[in-house]
């Protein structure tokens, strides 16, 4: 089974969502973790914030959630960024963020 690592940020921000959201994000990332491809409508790919990363999708009666994960990495799941998501596009900003985030996972010394 691969390790699942998250970047402080997205942790913390994950550690926000309700208790609902956080059982199914959590369930989708030991699905990810245990090999399993997922697709529409709990994750889909983001070429726009670089090639290989994906994005969990949950949706609850109080919001929109999402969480970047990048799953080619030797190393394991890289889970980078987090938050909710409040517009039909993703913001620029969050994809902005999610590239220096993923930048930075990629680059730490293990």
């Amino acid at each position: 089974m691969k390790a699942a690592l998250f970047h402080p940020a997205a942790i913390a921000a994950i550690r926000l969502f309700p208790d609902g959201v956080r059982r199914e994000l959590g369930k989708a990332i030991f699905d990810l973790q245990k090999g399993a491809s997922l697709g529409m409508p709990v994750s889909r790919p983001m070429p726009s914030v670089a090639p290989g990363v994906s994005e969990l999708r949950i949706r609850d009666r109080h919001g929109i959630y999402r969480a970047f994960y990048y799953s080619l990495s030797p190393r394991g799941i890289l889970v980078f960024h987090a938050f909710v998501k409040k517009s039909q596009a993703t913001p620029k900003q969050d994809l902005d963020l999610g590239k220096k985030r993923l930048k930075e996972m990629l680059h730490e010394k293990v």
